[in-house]
């Protein structure tokens, strides 16, 4: 009887303990390296970016962060990949403003791009600037709107293809001024560049990652910056609301997304090691020299980010249908 009551003290003891260590080993995450799809090609701007966020991240989290480009269809082959994925938090999708748009620019999806994910957090907005060929005769912003309006179709406005960023940015421009243009499609922001650097189109935008250097250089000619106020790299370049258009705001923002069902806690971990990432100075400094810009604090959590995204897809989606542009 003795031994019998020492071995029950004994399961006593031990049961609890298993009870409490066992839930805890199951939920641990990350139990392996975590993977970061990049929706567009390898050595392109949100390559960049990607890798330099993952590397960050990596720390906090104690796993590798792997980047894995997965290109194509305008950011949706990638985005289709992670809906599809584990709901773990083990792989993770770098979504940028199309991510927002592609609900109503694309007609047939194997996924819905707000609904098949859960927001993680915002990394960063890049500003977008209004750029004309050196020699346009408009000398500031207000010059050029009337330029537009009194020219329309015989002025060309270059974008960098369907659903990029340079193609938002010309609708909602065009939208604003409710004037037509002229607009050439290229493939990638750098040959449609290039066409304005030789005198060929009249007006594009574009980010000021990829602009900023020939405003400087006096090769292209600033009218305007797409965000409210003005920006530490380019101080001398008013923004399109001080110019005339109030309404006009855009940034080409970066956030990262997991698929749907992930757990809250996995979510959390993960918006944690994002988070965090804003203290390493160095990681700082590299993303300034991408132009990407902080975004305020409640729009960098799980649940600021689902609710910007949702404003971002309602925003966008009456200019699409005005423009009639839709993809299959």
């Amino acid at each position: 009887m003795t031994r019998f009551r020492t071995l029950l003290a004994a399961t006593c003891v031990c049961v609890p303990l298993l009870q409490v260590s066992l839930p805890a080993s199951a939920q641990a995450f990350p139990s392996r390296p975590v993977t970061m799809v990049v929706p567009f090609a390898a050595g392109g701007p949100s390559d960049a970016l990607g890798r330099v966020i993952a590397q960050a991240m990596s720390g906090p989290l104690g796993q590798q962060v792997v980047v894995e480009n997965v290109g194509g269809a305008g950011g949706t082959l990638g985005g289709a990949k992670v809906a599809a994925a584990r709901p773990d938090g083990h792989t993770m999708l770098l979504a940028s403003i199309g991510q927002a748009t592609s609900v109503t620019l694309y007609r047939k999806l194997p996924f819905h791009p707000v609904e098949s994910f859960e927001t993680v957090g915002m990394v960063g907005e890049v500003p977008m600037t209004i750029v004309g060929r050196k020699d346009l005769p408009a000398k500031d912003a207000r010059e050029l709107f009337a330029l537009i309006k009194a020219q329309g179709n015989k002025l060309t406005f270059g974008n960098a293809g369907m659903g990029s960023a340079s193609h938002l940015c010309g609708l909602l421009f065009m939208s604003r001024l409710q004037t037509e243009m002229n607009v050439v499609s290229f493939r990638g922001s750098g040959p449609a560049l290039n066409e304005l650097l030789g005198g060929r189109i009249d007006v594009q935008c574009d980010q000021t990652t990829t602009t900023t250097g020939h405003i400087k250089g006096g090769s292209i000619k600033p009218y305007g910056v797409t965000v409210r106020g003005r920006i530490p790299t380019l101080p001398d370049v008013p923004s399109l609301a001080e110019s005339g258009l109030p309404d006009f705001e855009l940034a080409v923002w970066y956030g990262m997304l997991v698929p749907k069902g992930t757990p809250r806690a996995a979510v959390e971990q993960l918006a944690a090691a994002l988070k965090a990432t804003a203290s390493d100075g160095g990681y700082l400094k590299r993303l300034a020299e991408f132009g990407v810009q902080p975004v305020p604090a409640e729009r960098a959590g799980p649940d600021g980010f689902a609710a910007y995204i949702r404003a971002e897809a309602a925003k966008w989606a009456p200019i699409i249908k005005a423009a009639g542009t839709f993809a299959d």
